[in-house]
């Protein structure tokens, strides 16, 4: 080996031991409660030397794969700080009587046990695998059907494909807040002259949780729609001739070349749908933000009738200031929703097959 080799080589084994000590003391001190002002310049420079090392080190065998990590690091780090790491911490939270701040010892299952008997939460549970079956059917359906229409011979369809999507560039919260006026103002004085109806939709449990439902498809129905005319303009325009020619209908068309064709498009906007719907919190925060009476459940009266999984969680966590228990909470939520999403992903991908 020469000695530029050795000198190189003794350059990054100084580099990588000298990032993973800064690494490491920045996380002891983030971990340790430390005020200490260098946390971050520590991490961040200790991050750059462990990088430094590794390029520098002198290998040919394994150096093309140094350099796609190191192009990747900034994505990796990135994932890591954001998701990774919380995700773990707050499942080492859920375990303990965190406060937000500290916490003084572990309690086991204690906040899990503790969720399962409050019939609040297991109502938000139900009301949010509901609003899921209703939002992946109405939400797709109603998106397939404003895609069939654009992707149509009418005119001023970009027009429509616009005016459809635009609804979802609006904020959930400035959205539930647009409709809570709508619902509590023109639809009563609407229903008032003609039906004689004095009260909001919003004021009865069942009505509002229908109006949450027409709300939230009226906000992402364009964007599913967008998908499913990205899908509609890819299916061969020979095939669908070929169709004519034999002399297949419009119905015989869509659901025997059309559908089919479109199988992972499918599978796309119902993932989508799914996970969307069962995160649902802006919309039902500002809409109803909870409300509603729900007589007899599980032994208890209940006024959060509207409330669902991960409106629950945040006033566990913020407004009763039980953080831990909402940990808990968050950390049930994403077991159910990591599940849920692998079970239909998986159908959907038989039904590709099949298809």
């Amino acid at each position: 080996m020469s000695e530029n080799s050795t000198s190189k080589k003794m350059l990054s084994l100084v580099l990588l031991v000298a990032g993973a000590l800064g690494l490491a003391v920045a996380l002891y001190l983030d971990f340790s409660g430390g005020k200490s002002p260098i946390r971050g310049t520590l991490l961040i420079a200790g991050a750059v030397a462990v990088l430094a090392g590794m390029y520098l080190f002198p290998t040919v065998e394994h150096h093309r794969s140094i350099i796609n990590f190191i192009f990747l690091f900034p994505l990796l780090f990135t994932f890591g700080v954001t998701v990774i790491i919380p995700l773990l911490l707050g499942i080492f939270y859920s375990f303990t009587d965190w406060n937000g701040i500290k916490f003084s010892g572990f309690v086991g299952f204690a906040n899990y046990t503790t969720m399962f008997k409050e019939p609040a939460f297991i109502w938000s549970v139900l009301l949010t695998f509901l609003f899921v079956v209703f939002n992946m059917i109405l939400v797709n359906l109603v998106g397939f059907m404003l895609a069939l229409l654009c992707t149509s011979k009418l005119k001023g369809v970009n027009f429509f494909r616009a005016a459809y999507f635009l609804p979802n560039l609006i904020g959930g919260i400035v959205l539930g807040y647009i409709w809570q006026f709508a619902f509590n103002n023109v639809l009563v004085q609407v229903t008032s002259k003609m039906m004689g109806m004095q009260n909001s939709v919003l004021a009865n449990t069942k009505t509002a949780f229908i109006a949450i439902i027409v709300v939230y498809i009226w906000q992402y129905a364009g964007y599913i729609m967008l998908i499913y005319v990205t899908g509609l303009t890819t299916v061969p325009k020979d095939v669908l001739e070929a169709s004519q020619i034999d002399g297949a209908n419009a119905l015989t068309t869509l659901f025997k070349i059309k559908i089919p064709m479109i199988a992972s498009t499918i599978t796309i906007c119902t993932f989508l749908t799914l996970t969307s719907a069962f995160k649902q919190f802006d919309v039902n925060m500002a809409l109803t933000n909870g409300t509603g009476s729900v007589a007899d459940f599980m032994g208890s009266y209940l006024t959060n009738g509207t409330q669902m999984l991960a409106l629950n969680i945040y006033n566990t966590a913020i407004s009763k200031n039980s953080y831990a228990l909402g940990q808990a909470k968050a950390v049930l939520f994403f077991i159910i929703l990591a599940t849920v999403s692998i079970i239909q992903v998986r159908i959907s991908n038989k039904k590709e097959v099949e298809m």
